[in-house]
């Protein structure tokens, strides 16, 4: 991407960060963020809240506040109901209340694929952002959802999972991550991201890589949604996962006793996942109790960063 050089400029594209803040007065800076993709649930009422979700988690990411927001839409008028449309962006406008933001307008197009998304705009104190470049060794990683939801989904498109049975995943990635983002502010928080299309591996990767550290992951002690393993042994394995496991070769280095299903859980692409924070040890207990006050739906302890090649992983 080309660069550009302003010092009102405080996070842009280069450290991979999760939005782009710009700062506007000495104590309030804008942070913007935009995502969208293909239905991942039948239901069109979920998919719109499931997208407006995801969007609104990279505003969390950097410690911001969401305002407003602006649809994106792709529709292929011609064969899919228009009824079906004002669903989806109900999901998303519902969504939008939740956070506490405005959705303001937007864009569509006629698609031959649907889609939906949102360019998503908040605010944060410059004194106050969080990025994924602050890391350092001794720092312990908490996890804020379990992951799998990309398992999940893929195995509802091959008739291995009903809807039905697909509704704690649709819980979980309809939750915004506004909770996990106040629990922040009760702690030292060196960096954060949060987990989406690149895996848990593939983020955590981008986040060393920008704070100059490694990590250690015990691969036991990342929750997982229910049924995600057992699908996954059944093949119902994204090409998103494949290819992000395959990304990874020469960053991750995993013991000889993590199977080939593990690895693909956690490269597993996820949707709407949570927030993958690196903070002080001794501050775990007190990040532990701000999530389970906010009821995030996880709070756990996954790894360490330690000294070693910006960006490698070692998994346990």
């Amino acid at each position: 991407m080309p660069v550009a050089s302003d010092p009102r400029i405080l996070v842009d594209a280069a450290t991979r960060d999760d939005a782009a803040v710009f700062q506007m007065t000495a104590d309030r800076a804008i942070v913007a963020t935009v995502d969208f993709f293909t239905p991942i649930v039948d239901d069109a009422y979920d998919f719109g809240r499931i997208a407006a979700a995801n969007a609104f988690s990279d505003v969390y990411a950097m410690g911001a506040t969401p305002l407003i927001a602006l649809n994106l839409v792709g529709w292929p008028r011609d064969t899919v109901p228009l009824e079906l449309l004002g669903d989806v962006l109900r999901g998303g406008q519902d969504i939008a209340r939740e956070a506490g933001a405005f959705v303001l307008g937007g864009h569509s197009v006629d698609d031959p694929e649907p889609k939906y998304g949102m360019v998503a705009i908040g605010e944060v104190h410059p004194a106050r952002i969080v990025t994924n470049a602050g890391a350092r060794p001794g720092d312990a990683l908490v996890l804020t959802k379990p992951i799998g939801t990309g398992i999940l989904t893929t195995a509802l498109k091959r008739d291995l999972l009903s809807a039905a049975d697909l509704a704690p995943a649709v819980t979980v990635m309809t939750t915004l991550n506004a909770g996990a983002a106040r629990a922040l502010r009760a702690v030292d928080v060196h960096a954060a991201t949060d987990v989406t299309g690149f895996g848990l591996l593939g983020h955590l990767c981008s986040l060393l890589t920008a704070s100059g550290a490694a990590a250690e992951i015990q691969a036991a002690a990342v929750p997982l949604l229910t049924r995600a393993r057992e699908l996954a042994e059944r093949g119902a394995i994204p090409g998103g996962t494949r290819r992000n496991l395959e990304s990874l070769a020469g960053a991750v280095e995993f013991a000889a006793g993590v199977d080939e299903t593990t690895r693909l859980l956690l490269a597993d692409a996820q949707t709407s996942g949570g927030l993958l924070i690196a903070l002080p040890e001794p501050q775990v207990p007190a990040l532990r109790a701000a999530l389970e006050r906010e009821r995030a739906p996880a709070a756990a302890q996954v790894g360490r960063v330690v000294a070693g090649p910006p960006g490698r992983v070692a998994v346990a």
